[in-house]
C-alpha cells in the first residue's frame, strides 16, 4: 500500500513515547527523508537518538504549550502526528489545570501552528476516556477533541485538515498496566487488580499506528477515525499474565478503583454511533456542520432520536485468558519479557 509517506517531512510531538518510538520506527521503513521529533524530555531524546541512530531524525526540545517553541519545528512539515500529552489519570485528578494547558492548550497551539505554517495534515490522538468522561484527563481530551473540530469548521478543504483518532488501551505502552502486572509477577508480589470485573479494549502499537495512518490516508478535514478492538476484563488479564510468568504461588490482590477510573470504557459514545460510517477494521463519524443557526430545527424539526448503543469494552468481542495469552503472545514487548 502507497502510504504518502516516502520522501515527506513528518513531525511527531511527543515523539519519544511509546507510540512515537513505534511511529518514528515505521516512518523510517516508509522513506520518509526527516522525522521531527518534538518532545522537551531531554533524557529520553538522547536515549532515542542512540537507539534510532538515523541522520533522517532531528530532535527538537520544546513544549506544546509554549506557542513559539513550534514554529521552527512545524515549518515544512508535511504532516504532524501530535500525540504530546499528559496520560495518566491519577495524577491528571490531583492536577487537572496542568492536562488542561497540555492537552486542550498545548494542541490548539500545534493546531493553530500548523494551519500558519500551512502543513497539510494534522491527526491528533485521542482516547476512549474523552468518551463520557468521569476523570480530568478524558475531560481534557474531550476539549482536545472540540477545539480539533472547531478549527475543521473553519478551514476550507485546500488548507490544513485535521482529523482525530481514539484509541483504548495500548498494551504495553509506558506507564500501562501490563508492563505493571509482570513487574510485580517477577519480583515475586501480589498483582494488583482494581475490579476483576473491569474492562479494557486492547489494542497494540502496531494498531495504534495502523489507525493514525488511515486517518492521514482517508479522512476528511473533522472526521474521528475509532479502529475496532477487542477487549477483556482486568481479571482475566491478570490470570492471562499470572499463566504466562507466574508461579503457582502468584496471588491475584483486588485493591478497588482508583481516582477517576470507570467500569468500562467507550471508543465511541451512542450519538456517534448513530452517525457512524463502518468501514470494516474502523468506524469513522464525520463531522457535524451544523451552524449556530438553530432556527431550523426548532421551527421544522431535526433528525430523530437514535436508538444506537455506545460502542464499549463491554459489548465488543470480548476475549478469554486463552484468547488474551494468544494475544499477548504475538506482541514483540511480551516475547522479549518472556526471553529474560
Amino acid at each position: 500500500m502507497n502510504t504518502g509517506f516516502s520522501d515527506r517531512v513528518v513531525t511527531v510531538t511527543g515523539g519519544t513515547g511509546s507510540f512515537g518510538s513505534t511511529m518514528v520506527e515505521y516512518l523510517l521503513q516508509q522513506g520518509v527523508r526527516e522525522v521531527r521529533i518534538l518532545s522537551r524530555d531531554e533524557s529520553k531524546q538522547d536515549m532515542m537518538r542512540h537507539k534510532v541512530s538515523d541522520a533522517r531524525v532531528s530532535f527538537f526540545i520544546g513544549d506544546t504549550r509554549d506557542e513559539g517553541s513550534l514554529n521552527s519545528v512545524l515549518a515544512g512539515s508535511d504532516l504532524v502526528f501530535h500525540a504530546a500529552a499528559l496520560k495518566q489519570v491519577p495524577s491528571a485528578e490531583f492536577f487537572p489545570l496542568e492536562a488542561v494547558k497540555t492537552n486542550v492548550l498545548g494542541s490548539s497551539n500545534v493546531i493553530r501552528v500548523a494551519i500558519d505554517a500551512g502543513v497539510p495534515s494534522v491527526v491528533c490522538l485521542s482516547t476512549d476516556k474523552a468518551v463520557y468522561p468521569i476523570n480530568a484527563m478524558g475531560m481534557s481530551k474531550a476539549l482536545m477533541e472540540k477545539v480539533a473540530l472547531s478549527f475543521s469548521r473553519v478551514t476550507s478543504r485546500n488548507e490544513t485538515k485535521v482529523t482525530v483518532t481514539r484509541y483504548g488501551n495500548v498494551m504495553y505502552s509506558r506507564g500501562s498496566v501490563i508492563p505493571l502486572m509482570i513487574s510485580q509477577i517477577k519480583e515475586g508480589k501480589d498483582v494488583t487488580v482494581t475490579d476483576p470485573e473491569m474492562t479494557r479494549f486492547l489494542m497494540s502499537l502496531s494498531d495504534s499506528v495502523s489507525l493514525v495512518e488511515h486517518a492521514h490516508l482517508h479522512g476528511n478535514a473533522g472526521d474521528i477515525f475509532v479502529r475496532k478492538a477487542p477487549a477483556t476484563s482486568i481479571g482475566t488479564l491478570a490470570e492471562a499474565l499470572v499463566e504466562m510468568f507466574g508461579s503457582a504461588k502468584t496471588r491475584v490482590a483486588v485493591i478497588g478503583f482508583r481516582h477517576g477510573e470507570k467500569l468500562y470504557e467507550s471508543l465511541l459514545s451512542a450519538e456517534e454511533m448513530a452517525v457512524a460510517e463502518d468501514l470494516g477494521d474502523y468506524y469513522r463519524v464525520p463531522l457535524d456542520t451544523r451552524t449556530l443557526n438553530y432556527g431550523l430545527y426548532f421551527e421544522d424539526g431535526g433528525l430523530p432520536v437514535s436508538n444506537s448503543v455506545a460502542y464499549t469494552s463491554h459489548n465488543t468481542q470480548r476475549l478469554n485468558k486463552a484468547e488474551v495469552i494468544e494475544l499477548l503472545q504475538r506482541l514483540p514487548e511480551i516475547q522479549m519479557e518472556l526471553a529474560k
